[in-house]
């Protein structure tokens, strides 16, 4: 049986259980968990009242939160032509057609996000069995498979976040750093509960929004009133 250490235990005398915090106050308390060696990712974990086995009820796309994640990613680009020059200037690590799905098909992973043109979707197709259980193939529902590559590079490199729900229902997404100011880590959290709201599907029925936690990441969730 596993046991949580000191520090963790201390966290957890902080929670009251039976109680759902207001946003503003569940943020605050989340804050004060940071005691790691290094700076802590905030993260906001939804239980969704879905049914995930239903292809029109899951929840899958793309957010650029208002104050950022705390870290640039690191994107490449599936493009051709003038394309290649302008997502590089954009900030993308690498970008080519053919010459770089190769590369992936090599060995190369060292990227957070790919993004691509739909024209090369046709090349990117055969890397699915390497980036898809990574969660790293370009989808058009998340926005990474566009025409305005350059823009969604910038967008991406400097912390577009793709989400989907699990096969359980829930959605977990990072929205900011321990040390954020408490109104840039609130303005986060607000933002991604009003697009989650607003995206709720249409053969949803009862309660979309069932369950709400914050935590950090070597901290207990803290309960969310929603």
């Amino acid at each position: 049986m596993s046991r949580h250490g000191k520090r963790y235990t201390d966290l957890c005398s902080k929670v009251d259980r039976k109680q759902r915090y207001g946003v503003a106050e569940a943020v605050a308390l989340v804050r004060s968990f940071q005691r790691a060696k290094f700076v802590e990712s905030v993260e906001i974990s939804i239980k969704l009242g879905i049914d995930p086995k239903q292809a029109d009820q899951n929840i899958r796309g793309s957010i650029s939160l208002p104050k950022g994640i705390g870290r640039e990613k690191k994107v490449v680009a599936f493009c051709d032509g003038a394309d290649v020059q302008k997502c590089l200037e954009a900030g993308a690590l690498k970008a080519g057609g053919e010459d770089l799905v190769k590369e992936i098909q090599d060995g190369f992973m060292d990227f957070d996000v790919a993004l691509s043109t739909p024209p090369m979707m046709r090349f990117v197709g055969k890397l699915g069995r390497v980036l898809g259980p990574q969660g790293k193939m370009p989808s058009p529902k998340s926005g990474m498979v566009t025409d305005d590559i350059a823009t969604a590079v910038r967008e991406f490199r400097a912390g577009r976040l793709e989400y989907r729900n699990d096969a359980t229902g829930n959605l977990h997404m990072v929205v900011g750093k321990a040390d954020f100011s408490e109104s840039d880590l609130l303005a986060n959290v607000k933002a991604f509960l009003d697009h989650i709201n607003s995206i709720r599907p249409a053969a949803v029925k009862g309660v979309f929004v069932q369950k709400v936690f914050l935590s950090t990441t070597m901290g207990p969730s803290v309960p969310v009133a929603v």
